[in-house]
C-alpha cells in the first residue's frame, strides 16, 4: 500500500496559478502511475491528469490541457500538479492516486488515494 498526502491547495483568484503536491510513502512509489482527480459536491470524481511510472508520458482531460502540468520526482517520492489560468470551474477537492494501469482515467483502477487538498478559485 502507498500512502499519499496532498498539499498546496487554497483560495486563489481567477487567472492565478497554484502548485499541488502529492507526497508518497514507501519504496513502491516508482511502481505506480499517478493520477490527479477532482471532485465537487454532487458530481462524479473527475480525472484531471496522469503520468506514467518514469514520468515520460502524461495525459490530461481536455478542459485542463495547456493550463495544467503533471510531473513527478521519483527520487523524492513526489508528484505535482502545476495549475495556471485557474477559473472558478476548477474549484474542487483535488486528490492524487496511484495505479498499475498507466494511462488509465478510470477511478476504479486506482488503488490508493490521498485525502485531498481543496482548491477554491474566486471570480
Amino acid at each position: 500500500q502507498v500512502r499519499l498526502v496532498e498539499s498546496g491547495g487554497g483560495l486563489v483568484q481567477a487567472g492565478d496559478s497554484l502548485r499541488l503536491s502529492c507526497a508518497a510513502s514507501g519504496r513502491a512509489f516508482i511502481s505506480y502511475a499517478i493520477g490527479w482527480f477532482r471532485q465537487t459536491p454532487g458530481k462524479d470524481r473527475e480525472f484531471v491528469a496522469g503520468i506514467d511510472l518514469k514520468g515520460r508520458v502524461t495525459y490530461y482531460v481536455d478542459s485542463v490541457k495547456g493550463r495544467f502540468t503533471i510531473s513527478r520526482d521519483n527520487a523524492k517520492n513526489m508528484a505535482y500538479l502545476d495549475m495556471s489560468s485557474l477559473s472558478p470551474d476548477d474549484t474542487a477537492l483535488y486528490r492524487c492516486a496511484c495505479t498499475v494501469y498507466a494511462g488509465s482515467r478510470q477511478t476504479a483502477r486506482y488503488r490508493d488515494w490521498g485525502q485531498g487538498t481543496q482548491v477554491t478559485v474566486a471570480s
